[in-house]
């Protein structure tokens, strides 16, 4: 069970932001976000997305750092890895309660 980042390489208001995945569950993953003082709206299916600041306390209490490519296979082999639709389902869901710890369509798992 392991919590990862990846490089801080995406640039959205001023801020260089990266993902944060978890490689267990997504109970795990919004524990973590939880601790780090996360807002549910950054996440975002199966990643949050993390400004740089917060990716440096994301480490500090054990985050690992991988590259973003590292970070999807996690994320496939794990089987939380959501496909482009279903990310694009999540997001544009009328009722989900993001960051609740439930998927807002239904995974299979």
């Amino acid at each position: 069970m392991a919590i990862f980042v990846d490089e801080s390489r995406w640039w959205f208001k001023d801020h260089q932001w990266c993902h944060m995945v978890s490689n267990h569950s997504f109970e795990e993953l919004h524990l973590f976000a939880v601790t780090l003082e996360i807002p549910p709206r950054a996440f975002h299916g199966d990643h949050y997305d993390l400004p740089m600041h917060i990716r440096a306390i994301a480490i500090d209490l054990g985050a690992q750092v991988v590259t973003s490519r590292e970070l999807v296979t996690h994320l496939v082999s794990s089987g939380l890895r959501m496909s482009a639709a279903q990310r694009r389902a999540y997001k544009n869901a009328d009722a989900v309660d993001h960051g609740s710890g439930m998927p807002a369509i239904d995974l299979g798992q």
